[in-house]
């Protein structure tokens, strides 16, 4: 008989997280009868206590993280990939068999494959909205996908400083622009927005005659009012199920070994789990 394995998902608020119904439709579909997958509301400061009460139990594969997590988590673990390191954001926690905690970040290949996966191979340039662990993420992501300079728009200098640095270990060109021109953003022909939810709001009303692609992170409320107005101009647009599809893919294939990840499955029941 097969030992049961457990995944779940940490954050705080979770209760809105799509991450179950995606790994438990991938255990559905691939028959992994002994494997489950739940949510915890966790914020930084009872993360370690909850780490603690893992330790000794060998059903544990895996965690997915969301915020506040994703730099809270560092501390606590063993070993850190190297493009979790280079961008300072670990969305997955790997338990192996001696006991070690490692951290990943599949935000990245989960942002490069989305945008693949519209046929979105390279861009010579890109803007970047907001300037949190996502935004680094996506950082990564344009290291491949971008030929020239990122511009991000940005509400502090700490901010700005933080994306300059991020973009200078990932050999990307970052150029900082103040929030207060964000507007600008909008006439590159790649958009990656990181804000949370209302905070592009205004920009709807900006939005080019002839806009390029968006990428909007959320998936809660959908579709952003950045998002529909750029729809509305027929501008392509991908959301954060997108992203949350891909990058959880990824953690499927890194927590089971199994691959490749069912992403219709997975889509499917992220599609019904928003209505």
């Amino acid at each position: 008989m097969n030992q049961h394995r457990r995944a779940a998902v940490l954050g705080s608020p979770i209760a809105h997280s799509l991450s179950p119904a995606l790994h438990r439709a991938a255990y559905a579909q691939l028959g992994l009868d002994d494997w489950s997958y739940d949510r915890f509301d966790v914020d930084e400061f009872g993360l370690a206590g909850f780490f603690d009460a893992l330790k000794g139990d060998p059903a544990w594969a895996g965690l997915s993280l969301t915020m506040p997590l994703k730099r809270a988590v560092i501390p606590l673990l063993d070993g850190v990939s190297e493009a979790a390191a280079a961008v300072e954001a670990v969305n997955t926690v790997l338990f192996t068999e001696d006991g070690r905690r490692t951290g990943e970040n599949t935000d990245i290949p989960g942002l490069i494959a989305a945008l693949r996966e519209r046929g979105i191979e390279k861009t010579d340039s890109a803007a970047v909205l907001g300037a949190g662990a996502t935004a680094s993420s996506a950082l990564a992501a344009l290291a491949v996908v971008c030929a020239g300079p990122v511009t991000a728009y940005v509400r502090s200098a700490s901010r700005g400083a933080e994306m300059r640095g991020w973009g200078e270990r990932l050999g990307v060109d970052v150029r900082i622009a103040d929030w207060a021109e964000a507007e600008r953003a909008l006439h590159a022909p790649l958009v990656i927005a990181t804000t949370p939810a209302g905070a592009s709001d205004a920009l709807a009303a900006a939005v080019p005659e002839t806009p390029g692609t968006l990428f909007d992170v959320l998936y809660e409320p959908w579709p952003t009012r950045l998002a529909a107005a750029w729809d509305a101009r027929g501008g392509a647009v991908l959301g954060g199920l997108d992203l949350l599809v891909h990058q959880a893919a990824v953690q499927f294939e890194l927590m089971t070994g199994r691959s490749p990840a069912p992403l219709a499955a997975m889509r499917a029941a992220g599609a019904a789990e928003l209505g």
